[in-house]
This record gives C-alpha cells, sequence and structure tokens, in this order.
C-alpha cells in the first residue's frame, strides 16, 4: 500500500482533480489510499465565516459557490454537498445566536472543507471508473486527545486506523479517500491538528498501514533550497535525510508539517515530496540515510513575527535548577518555545505564539528580569554537510553582515547539521537572500555526491 495525500492547491479546481484522478489510477497496483486537504482557500474561508457568525452574520453564499461549482464541472451530485453545507448552516447559526466561538466549535467548523472535498472527489472517482468512498478520518480510527486546534492522536490511534484500512480495498474493491486535518476525540468531538495538519494525517495513516511509502503532492517540485517565492532562483532537492527535513519543517519550511516526519521516521516509511502539476519530475526522496549532496548547505528556511523572551537574573550564577524552573513555567502555560540562548546569567528564547506571554512575563518576573522583543525572525542553514565542514558559522554570519542586518540570537543544535539565529523581520528577507547566493550561486541542481551529472 501507498499513501497519496494532496493538498488544497492539487485539489482547487475541477481540473487539478482530474489530474489527482489521472495520478491515483496510475497507482492503482500499489493499493493507495488517498489523503485530501480542503479545496484551495476553502479553510481560511471558514476561519473567516467562523469569526463572522461570532459577530453575528451567517452567510454562506461563497462557499456554497465554490463547492457546487467544482461539483458541477466534474459532473458529480451536489446532494453530498448540500447536506454538509445544511448542517454547517444550523452551527454557524447556533454560534451566532450565542456569539462564542470556542475552540471545539472551531474546529468542528474547520472540519467542513476536508468533509466537503472528500466526498466530491470519491464521486468524481467513482464516475470516472476508479469505485472510491470517502471516510472521516476519526470516524475509521483517528482518535485524539482534545486539545482543540492542535490535537494530537492516543496511543490506540494506530491499531483501529490499520484495522479498518489494511485490506480494505481488497475487502470492497474501493479506493478510501480520507479527510486529512481532522480527527476525533473520545468523547466523538471532531478535532483538528493545525493547520496544514493534513501531512501530518498521511503519515499517520502511512504508519498504521505499513506503507511502503507517503507521497506528499504539492504545488512545487519537492523541498527547495529556500522558499521560492522569495528566491526564485531556489534548486529542488533530490534526497534529504529525515533529521534535515525535520529541522527544515520545525524551522519554517512550507513544504511539510513539523509533525510529518514523526510516524514516518518510527516506521522507516520514505516520503516523497512531488509536485501534481509536473508530476514527471524527481521531487524529493526523504529517508532516515543522509545523503551528503555538492556543498555544505542544503536549504534555508526562515520562521517570520517572532517574539524574543530575554530571562536574566544574578541569581543564575553557579545556581542548579534555574533553567528547569524557567522551563516549567513555559511549559505549564502551554507555550512551545522555539529556540534557546543561554550565557553564566541570561537565558533567550524565542516563541511565536504571544497570547499567553503576559502570563509568562509576570510569574518570570518573581525571580528575573524579563524584556521582550517582538517582529524578530528565525533563520535556520540546514545541511548534512555542516557536521565535518570548517568555517561555516564564520560563512554565514560574514553573510548575515553582507546584507546589513544584526544577529540577535544564535544556536546551533545537538545534530550539528543546523545552525539557527535570529534577525529583525524587516531583515530577514534579504538575508536569506544573500545566504542562498553564497552557498548555492551558479548552480542548476542539488546532486548528491557521487551522482551523475
Amino acid at each position: 500500500m501507498i499513501v497519496m495525500k494532496f493538498g488544497g492547491s492539487s485539489v482547487g479546481d475541477a481540473q487539478r482533480i482530474r489530474t489527482v484522478l489521472d495520478l491515483v489510477r496510475r497507482e492503482l497496483p500499489r493499493k493507495p489510499v488517498v489523503v485530501a486537504s480542503a479545496h484551495k482557500g476553502v479553510t481560511n474561508l471558514l476561519v473567516a465565516l467562523g469569526e463572522q457568525a461570532r459577530a453575528g452574520v451567517v452567510d454562506l453564499s461563497e462557499l456554497e459557490r465554490i463547492h457546487l461549482s467544482i461539483a458541477d464541472a466534474l459532473g458529480v451530485s451536489q446532494e453530498p454537498i448540500r447536506e454538509l453545507l445544511a448542517e454547517l448552516s444550523v452551527l454557524l447559526r447556533g454560534i451566532s445566536l450565542v456569539r462564542e466561538l470556542s475552540p471545539r466549535s472551531s474546529d468542528y467548523v474547520l472540519s467542513f472543507g476536508e468533509r466537503m472535498s472528500c466526498r466530491t472527489i470519491a464521486a468524481f472517482f467513482t464516475k470516472n471508473g476508479l469505485p472510491a468512498e470517502a471516510f472521516d478520518a476519526g470516524d475509521i480510527g483517528l482518535v485524539t486527545d482534545d486539545a482543540f486546534g492542535e490535537a494530537r492522536p492516543i496511543p490506540e490511534h494506530e491499531e483501529r486506523l490499520s484495522h479498518f484500512l489494511s485490506g480494505y480495498q481488497d475487502r470492497t474493491g474501493r479506493i478510501p479517500v480520507v479527510t486529512g486535518f481532522i480527527g476525533k476525540s473520545r468523547g466523538g468531538d471532531i478535532t483538528t491538528l493545525g493547520r496544514n495538519g493534513s501531512d501530518y494525517s498521511a503519515a499517520l495513516v502511512g504508519a498504521a498501514v505499513g506503507a511502503e511509502a507517503i507521497q506528499i503532492w504539492t504545488d512545487v517540485d519537492g523541498v527547495m533550497t529556500a522558499d521560492p517565492s522569495i528566491i526564485p532562483e531556489a534548486l529542488p532537492i533530490d534526497r534529504m535525510s529525515f533529521a534535515e527535513a525535520a529541522e527544515l519543517a520545525y524551522y519554517g519550511g512550507k513544504v511539510l508539517h513539523p509533525a510529518t516526519l514523526i510516524p514516518a521516521i518510527r516506521k522507516g516509511i520514505p516520503v516523497l515530496v512531488l509536485n501534481t502539476f509536473r508530476p514527471d519530475a524527481p521531487g524529493t526522496v526523504i529517508t532516515g540515510e543522509g545523503t551528503r549532496c555538492e556543498g555544505v548547505a542544503k536549504s534555508i528556511v526562515y520562521k517570520e513575527r517572532q517574539h524574543i523572551v530575554n530571562i536574566e537574573s544574578s541569581r543564575m550564577l553557579g545556581r542548579s535548577g534555574f533553567l528547569q524552573r524557567i522551563f516549567d513555567i513555559f511549559g505549564r502555560l502551554g507555550v512551545s518555545i522555539n529556540m534557546v540562548s543561554t550565557s553564566e546569567v541570561s537565558v533567550s528564547v524565542t516563541i511565536d505564539d504571544p497570547r499567553r506571554l503576559p502570563e509568562v512575563e509576570a510569574e518570570l518576573r518573581q525571580f528575573a528580569d524579563v524584556t521582550v522583543e517582538r517582529d524578530k525572525s528565525i533563520v535556520c542553514v540546514v545541511g548534512e554537510g555542516m557536521r565535518s565542514t570548517p568555517g561555516v558559522s564564520a560563512e554565514i554570519f560574514s553573510a548575515v553582515a553582507e546584507a546589513g542586518a544584526n544577529v540577535l540570537m544564535i544556536s546551533q543544535g545537538a545534530s550539528h547539521i543546523n545552525i539557527s539565529f535570529v534577525v529583525d523581520d524587516g531583515d530577514v528577507k534579504r538575508v536569506v537572500k544573500r545566504l542562498h547566493d553564497k552557498f548555492f550561486a551558479g548552480r542548476k541542481a542539488l546532486r548528491p555526491i557521487g551522482a551523475a551529472t
């Protein structure tokens, strides 16, 4: 079996869904399980609809237009879509009456994008000779905790998904089309896995069925040396290790959800990042084996809108337990830390969700001086070649200086395959451009050492 995940751009309109049909058809001998996102832009529209309902306004006309026009263009029944639109209308009217949008209700609202797209895709497959059936992931075993908005699967999810999906096509002759992004709590409430969580859904399904590969179909030629929206000359990367891909995803790479690789790593399942619109392009293969490429770096990513929290106290000097006390506060308040830098008397951390920052500050100020710097960006340079190459840091920070930026924090991971640092938001794109010029200028491809040219 293989898992084929199609993102929002890949199922964005009728023509693209026809392309998806062709891609799935050619993989039929490998018994594909399809995991699909909402149509492009629909999740953002649902976020807006939830907020409008909280303000007392309910208007589904644009959502209805998008979904019914795609169904019409594909020649499939509108009825499943109309049923879900009616269900959503009732939900939004309830939200508008109480003027409250709880995390539970928000996840319920957001689920309709995947639920509608999967029903349309399955109907179109069936109409064209590929019998298929749409499933909400939570109904077939993807059970999660009740951390609405960022839910995580409970331990028994894998056995439940495996029980349902393993051998499903042999038993029924149908291709399962499974919702990405959503699950269901033990109590039966719909949950979401975080924005862009469909990649994670695909990896969970792949691990559960012991897939031979997990294919992530996107609108780019695989993982790139930088974000092509700001670096048009960015190159696709043929192969990379799980460790490299995990660093990129965590620090802002837009191709993969950060949690995607965890199930794949655990089961040793290769992840392929492929382009729906250039299906014959090689894409990127991510495996457990590191592949040294020509040059030092493989990719440069960045994460904007970060907050630096600086914590300073002379009581740190020679004292044990001080760092634990700091991290306990962040952990108890549910605030994730992206990066840490320490000295003898200070600790600096970065966070990207400031909603509970006032509470964090209040607790930290009981034993330390605290300052907060806003509008910062993390830049991360990643590559297996950095592990054994002297002078890489000097090259990186020389490029930052040439870009006219100041480095505010520095961190190097224990794996020695990445160097991360913080600059002002206003400098970050200029810094990434200069770094890309330094490490990749004049290159036409990023090939493993020893590969044919």
